[in-house]
């Protein structure tokens, strides 16, 4: 049987308010590039995220980190507003607590980024 693919490397759109709106795009760029690599999360599966957030100006002091992570972590379980009990989205991830390790980083973009930043979603190794 051949091995499960399990990490998704996706370009992410730049940050925009209000934030349930930055959830739902970066939730269709997420779902494009794991439809195109036919990759599926189950409920057993233990995950890490690497999230490099690129936001320019003054506003890279004005976003906290917890923040935008939670809303990664939203749009990775579907979760776009409305009410906890209902996901307005499909989920990539069934729950977030498959989560085992973050690594975020916000910083300026680079000139060749064109804004966007990377979210890489992989299996956890200890």
């Amino acid at each position: 049987m051949a091995k499960r693919r399990l990490t998704l490397k996706v370009r992410i759109p730049p940050y925009e308010s209000p934030r349930n709106a930055w959830r739902r795009k970066l939730h269709r760029a997420i779902v494009s590039k794991q439809k195109r690599r036919r990759i599926q999360y189950r409920p057993t599966d233990f995950l890490e995220l690497d999230i490099r957030l690129y936001i320019p100006g003054k506003s890279l002091k004005a976003h906290d980190v917890d923040n935008r992570m939670k809303d990664v972590m939203d749009a990775l379980q579907g979760r776009a507003g409305g009410p906890k009990s209902e996901r307005v989205l499909a989920a990539i991830i069934p729950n977030d607590c498959q989560v085992y390790r973050v690594t975020m980083v916000k910083s300026e973009p680079p000139g060749q980024s064109y804004g966007e930043g990377h979210l890489i979603v992989r299996k956890y190794r200890k």
